[in-house]
C-alpha cells in the first residue's frame, strides 16, 4: 500500500472513531436529561469500548 493511501486510509480510521465518540456522548447527554439510569449505564459501557 503506498505511503498517501496509508495515510488517508488511518485519516478515515480516526474520523469515524471521532464521530463515532461524539454521537455516544450527544445519546449519552440526551439519556441524562431524560433521567433514563439504563440507557446512560449502556451507552458508558458503549463508550468504554469504543476507547
Amino acid at each position: 500500500m503506498n505511503r498517501n493511501r496509508q495515510q488517508s486510509l488511518m485519516q478515515a480510521v480516526y474520523t469515524h472513531r471521532e464521530n463515532l465518540r461524539q454521537n455516544v456522548q450527544r445519546r449519552l447527554e440526551a439519556a441524562r436529561a431524560k433521567g433514563d439510569e439504563n440507557l446512560v449505564r449502556v451507552l458508558e459501557a458503549e463508550a468504554d469500548y469504543i476507547g
